[in-house]
C-alpha cells in the first residue's frame, strides 16, 4: 500500500498536466502481484513488472529479465537501433511467441503485432506487457524499493540494498536522475503482523515521506560508470564486437555477471545510494544506523518469511577474539552462520 500512498503528496495538476505519459513505473513482487490473470491485468494498467524474490523463487536476482525492461525503460528506446530495442532485430522472431489476451497481461490495442510482452522467467506460462517496446517511454520514471522485501523495524533502520539498483544506475547509456527518499508510517497502518482483520488498513496514522536532493549522479555515480563502460567494452571486443554499444542492452552476459570487478562496482554503487538513502534518514532526526546493517552478511540467512527480519540476531562485539573463536565451537548454529566483527567483515562457522 505504500507506493500508492507516497504518490499522494503529488498534487492534481501533476497528473492533470503531465498525464499518463510521465506516471511511475515500478516493480511488484510476482508472487504476490501476479498470482492470477486478475491480478496480472490489475497491476500491469498500474504500470507495475513483475519481479521474482530469492525468498521465494529461483528466478530471482539482479539479472532477471524485469531488471532488463528497467534498464531499457531509463534508457532512450530506439526502433531504429536493433540493441535498444531487441525484438526489432529479425534473427529473434523465429523464438518470439505470440501472448494470447486476456490470459496475458498484454496491450489488446497495440499497433505492435504481436503485442510487445516478455516472459518473467524461462518457464513462465504467462507473458507480459512490455513497455520498453515503446519509444514514448524513453527515459521513463521508475520508483524501487533498493531493500527487495518487506521489513518493519522499531528504529526505522534498513536492510542492505539489493544489487539490482546499481544495475539501473551503472549500465543506461545516459545515468538517470536519482532523488532518495525515506518513508516512515507504512508499518502503523498495515503492519505484517496485525490480527483480525487484516485486510482493514488502521485509520488514525502519521505517514510521512520525506524527499532528498536529486543526487548530481556524475560526481556520485561517474567514476562507477566509467569503469564500468570499460569494463564491458574490454568484454565485448573479447568477444570479436567493437564495443558494448553492439550487445544487446540490459542483457549481461554470465561472465561479466559473475566478473569480479563488476560485483564490486555494484556493491559500491549500491552503498553510495544507500547513503544517499541514509543522509534523508537523518534528516529526520534519526541516529545513525549501525553499520552492519547496510551488509548483506548481517541477514544472509533470511528464509522464506513475510518480513525481512534476520535469522537470529548477530552478537554484540565485546568477545575478545579467543572467546569468539570458543563460542564458535559451542554453538555453532548461533547468529547467521557466524559472528560480525567490528569492521563489517563476517567470522564463518568452520
Amino acid at each position: 500500500m505504500d507506493d500508492p500512498l507516497i504518490w499522494g503528496v503529488l498534487p492534481l495538476s501533476f497528473a492533470a498536466f503531465h498525464g499518463y505519459m510521465n506516471h511511475r513505473w515500478t516493480f511488484g513482487s510476482h508472487d504476490i502481484c501476479f498470482k492470477n490473470s486478475f491480478l496480472s491485468h490489475f497491476f500491469t494498467l498500474g504500470q507495475t513488472l513483475p519481479t521474482h524474490r530469492s525468498a521465494h523463487s529461483p528466478f530471482g536476482g539482479p539479472f532477471q529479465a524485469t531488471m532488463t525492461e528497467g534498464v531499457r525503460l531509463l534508457s532512450k528506446i530506439s526502433v531504429t537501433n536493433q540493441a535498444l530495442c531487441p525484438m526489432n532485430n529479425p534473427r529473434f522472431h523465429h523464438d518470439y511467441e505470440h501472448p494470447k489476451w486476456p490470459y496475458d497481461p498484454v496491450d489488446p490495442f497495440s499497433d505492435i503485432t504481436p503485442p510487445p510482452s516478455y516472459p518473467s522467467q524461462p518457464n513462465d506460462t504467462r507473458f507480459y506487457h512490455a513497455p520498453s517496446r515503446y519509444a514514448s517511454n524513453s527515459y521513463s520514471w521508475i520508483h524501487i524499493y533498493p531493500e527487495g522485501m518487506i521489513h518493519q523495524a522499531k528504529d526505522k533502520t534498513m536492510r542492505y540494498f539489493k544489487w539490482g539498483v546499481a544495475r539501473l544506475i551503472l549500465e543506461p547509456p545516459d545515468c538517470p536522475d536519482v532523488v532518495p527518499m525515506f518513508i516512515e508510517g507504512t508499518d502503523q497502518v498495515m503492519h505484517e503482523s496485525r490480527t483480525f482483520p487484516r485486510f482493514i488498513p488502521r485509520p488514525g496514522k502519521n505517514i510521512t515521506v520525506t524527499f532528498g536532493n536529486e543526487l548530481d549522479v556524475e560526481a556520485v555515480f561517474g567514476d562507477l560508470r566509467k569503469r564500468w563502460r570499460e569494463l564491458a567494452d574490454r568484454h565485448a571486443k573479447d568477444a570479436g564486437l567493437s564495443g558494448w554499444d553492439e550487445i544487446i542492452l540490459g542483457l549481461v552476459p554470465e561472465s561479466l555477471g559473475n566478473h569480479p570487478e563488476a560485483v564490486e562496482l555494484r556493491k559500491e554503487c549500491t552503498k553510495r545510494v544507500r547513503d544517499a538513502v541514509l543522509d534523508v534518514r537523518r534528516s529526520r532526526g534519526l541516529p545513525d544506523e549501525d553499520p552492519k546493517n547496510g551488509v548483506v552478511e548481517t541477514w544472509i540467512r533470511e528464509g522464506p518469511k513475510r518480513e525481512g527480519l534476520m535469522d537470529g540476531e548477530y552478537f554484540p562485539d565485546f568477545f575478545p577474539g579467543q572467546a569468539r573463536t570458543l563460542l564458535l565451537a559451542m554453538f555453532p548454529d548461533t547468529g547467521p552462520r557466524g559472528l560480525m566483527k567490528t569492521d563489517g567483515t563476517w567470522v564463518k562457522d568452520t
